[in-house]
């Protein structure tokens, strides 16, 4: 309760304060409409808004989840060789440094398929935040428990196995936090590039029909729906690392305490 009052508590001012505003103010609803206003539109035009979010959100996932897999093996890789690791990250780097904006619109015409993509536009936004801690963390297993281990003539993937990945383990559960979020704004910004629409459209497709439209609480509510995705993300992806973590890991001992 002491960490979910406190934000609850201030969102609901914000959210009173804003509605108050727009009333006492009098600010017409294509202007900025209000919480109540969005909430209605939100569940009035659900439908069609929960089919967009399913698009959106099912991009976000499976680029979140090719993330985890690249991004891992790679870390891996990099940390059974350093030549390798030398070689590639720099890479890695430089594809997380260019703006996706940039180099999205040269994906969407170098892939025929639009679904894929937005995935790999997707993919290279939440890739670099996983592969950085993976490889941060496997690169900080105690140094006398290594030694340990080859005193005792561990094999490679024994000391891969047993010591560097669970090392690595609040790391990477750290990456991924970021990445659930960073995957979720590549899928937007992607699907504002790619301007798909029609049926099978996402939320940013929505947000600009909306707009041309003028229908301002329905581009709030689709808005409201990206954020709260977010949020529930977020919460998700750290109620992982509190399982995988509150055992042992000294972060959430404490914090327990």
């Amino acid at each position: 309760m002491r960490k979910i009052l406190p934000p609850l508590i201030l969102g609901l001012l914000l959210l009173g304060g804003w509605e108050a505003a727009v009333d006492v103010l009098a600010i017409p609803t294509y202007l900025l409409p209000g919480p109540v206003v969005i909430a209605r539109t939100l569940v009035a035009d659900w439908q069609t808004l929960a089919e967009s979010w399913w698009i959106t959100m099912s991009i976000a996932l499976a680029a979140l989840a090719a993330a985890v897999v690249l991004g891992v093996g790679l870390s891996v890789l990099f940390s059974a060789s350093k030549w390798v690791e030398r070689s590639f990250f720099p890479y890695a780097v430089i594809l997380q440094v260019t703006p996706i904006v940039a180099i999205a619109p040269l994906i969407i015409v170098w892939v025929n398929d639009t679904s894929l993509s937005l995935l790999i536009c997707a993919w290279i936004v939440a890739f670099f935040p996983i592969l950085s801690n993976t490889t941060l963390g496997l690169n900080s297993a105690d140094r006398n428990l290594v030694d340990l281990f080859k005193l005792y003539r561990a094999k490679w993937w024994q000391r891969m196995a047993f010591l560097k990945l669970p090392s690595a383990m609040p790391y990477f559960l750290a990456g991924l936090k970021i990445s659930g979020g960073l995957s979720l704004i590549g899928a937007v910004v992607a699907e504002f590039v790619a301007g798909t629409g029609g049926q099978a459209s996402g939320l940013a497709y929505r947000i600009l029909e909306s707009g041309y439209q003028l229908k301002i609480p329905r581009m709030f509510a689709a808005l409201a729906l990206i954020s709260l995705s977010g949020i529930l993300l977020f919460l998700a992806l750290s109620l992982l690392s509190h399982l995988c973590l509150r055992r042992w890991h000294e972060s959430e001992i404490r914090e327990e305490n």
